[in-house]
């Protein structure tokens, strides 16, 4: 899949869009194909993977047109005190990810499988990590790196990271200046256990928010 993979029109979204499938012979009206087990297996291993407390977990609105069956998930962090059953389905927190999943049993020799991951994670930084002229290199690098630890087999990975800074003029709210990062990514999952592919992706998001690691407090926010 191209970049275009993971454009941030991608990541807009609308429900599952089942395509219509033609009617037999006889000419009686088209029906919409009923969803694979595969397809059904694969989302229900999206949501058993195990985060850590701080990100949260839920269901978002997955893209149209991309392929015959999608489904999407949001990951927020959520720093000190969270509600559990909010589910985040938009951008307020510092960071967040999404994670789409694509199932298009025609796509496999395009994919080199049935069961595509976009990926797309945003972040705010401070702005002594935001100068770092490596820091896209290292984000790449904790993608790869997460989803070897994780054993989340994969191929035909590809994405992009970039790093961005912006300044505030006049009556606006916010800090005077403010960074951010952003990464897009895609790679065809091998298997129907995604588990592993979603606690590699909490992975990197932890990673480029700053969260400290499992087990040791954050100090000083």
């Amino acid at each position: 899949m191209s970049n275009s993979d993971v454009s941030s029109r991608t990541l807009a979204g609308a429900p599952t869009n089942l395509h219509d499938r033609a009617s037999s012979a006889n000419g009686s009206q088209s029906a919409e194909p009923s969803t694979p087990a595969a397809f059904t297996q694969a989302v229900e291993s999206l949501h058993a993977a195990q985060l850590r407390s701080e990100i949260t977990l839920g269901t978002i609105r997955p893209p149209q047109r991309l392929a015959p069956f999608s489904h999407a998930i949001g990951l927020e962090v959520e720093r000190g005190h969270h509600d559990a059953d909010i589910v985040p389905t938009d951008s307020e927190g510092d960071a967040f990810g999404r994670l789409i999943l694509l199932h298009d049993p025609g796509a496999e020799e395009a994919w080199e499988g049935a069961m595509r991951l976009v990926a797309y994670i945003q972040a705010d930084l401070e702005d002594s990590v935001a100068g770092d002229p490596l820091l896209p290199d290292v984000a790449w690098e904790w993608l790869t790196e997460s989803l070897e630890l994780r054993e989340a087999t994969h191929t035909n990975l590809g994405g992009t990271v970039t790093s961005t800074s912006s300044v505030r003029f006049g009556e606006i709210g916010g800090p005077p200046r403010a960074y951010q990062l952003e990464m897009r990514a895609s790679w065809t999952a091998e298997g129907l256990d995604l588990a592993p592919h979603v606690e590699a992706f909490s992975q990197v998001l932890a990673l480029v928010a700053g969260l400290p690691p499992e087990g040791v407090a954050e100090l000083g926010r």
